[in-house]
């Protein structure tokens, strides 16, 4: 289960971790600044994402690393229609909405499913969390299908790919927060943004390895390596068996002269 504590924040980005939230503030700020910047980003990653597509096509190599994230569009009633937001709005308790939901994500059995019931708990905290900063049906969807994106580039591979997600997660809010159409629409106001980024980072982001662990395979490395300029191991072997018979028949010999030496004497 998910606890939503949207007081606290993520520590800075070690080796594996996120920016502090007090960035993600500016970068939001920033981006109702420069309204012209964001767009240009938004063109450089897209045109990044093509070509990085290209690559994998060409070299089979590239699986070795993480798959490029898509090009951050606008996700208003995405996953969630105006049908299925009504249908969500009419329930009366969370149980109620809990199955709604189920029924929507195709979720038959989540008690026997641990990723369903994860994928549940998630949603439904989400929307909980959607009600209570009173946002419209369509601040709603949005906000769940960001959240369903950000999980599918998630789950898209085990290997660590968190402050990719992040710039990912950080694009499609602008594409939400500026008014650039056909690019952005001013969906959320400023301090709504802000609210749903401490949101999501304070639980999602918090979590992204528990996330990865249960949503991809575990990935084993089987490591040979080969050294240029040293014999194999079997012929190194026999060569130091022979080096060592040499040794000891070159001992005796120095022996037996030693004894035939005194003897003489």
């Amino acid at each position: 289960m998910i606890s939503p504590k949207s007081s606290q924040f993520l520590a800075c980005r070690g080796q594996s971790e996120l920016e502090q939230p007090s960035e993600l503030q500016w970068e939001l700020e920033k981006g109702f600044s420069s309204v012209g910047e964001s767009d240009t980003g938004m063109r450089t990653e897209s045109a990044t994402a093509a070509s990085a597509s290209v690559e994998v096509d060409e070299d089979l190599g590239v699986n070795l690393f993480p798959p490029p994230l898509p090009q951050p569009r606008i996700c208003m009633w995405k996953y969630l229609d105006i049908h299925s937001m009504h249908r969500l709005e009419k329930a009366a308790t969370v149980d109620e909405m809990r199955e709604v939901l189920a029924e929507l994500l195709e979720i038959s059995c989540p008690e026997q499913s641990p990723q369903d019931a994860i994928t549940l708990d998630l949603f439904s905290y989400a929307l909980i969390f959607c009600r209570q900063q009173g946002f419209s049906l369509e601040q709603m969807s949005a906000a769940c299908a960001l959240l369903q994106d950000l999980h599918k580039a998630c789950a898209a591979t085990p290997l660590g790919n968190v402050e990719e997600c992040y710039r990912y997660f950080t694009s499609v809010l602008f594409c939400h927060g500026v008014r650039r159409p056909p690019f952005s629409i001013d969906l959320f106001k400023e301090e709504q943004l802000l609210a749903l980024a401490d949101y999501v980072v304070n639980t999602y982001f918090r979590h992204f390895k528990l996330y990865k662990y249960v949503f991809t395979p575990q990935v084993q490395l089987d490591l040979s390596l080969t050294y240029t300029g040293l014999q194999p191991p079997k012929a190194w072997l026999e060569a130091s068996s022979c080096s060592g018979l040499q040794r000891k028949q070159a001992a005796r010999r120095r022996r037996s002269r030693q004894l035939l030496h005194r003897r003489k004497n």
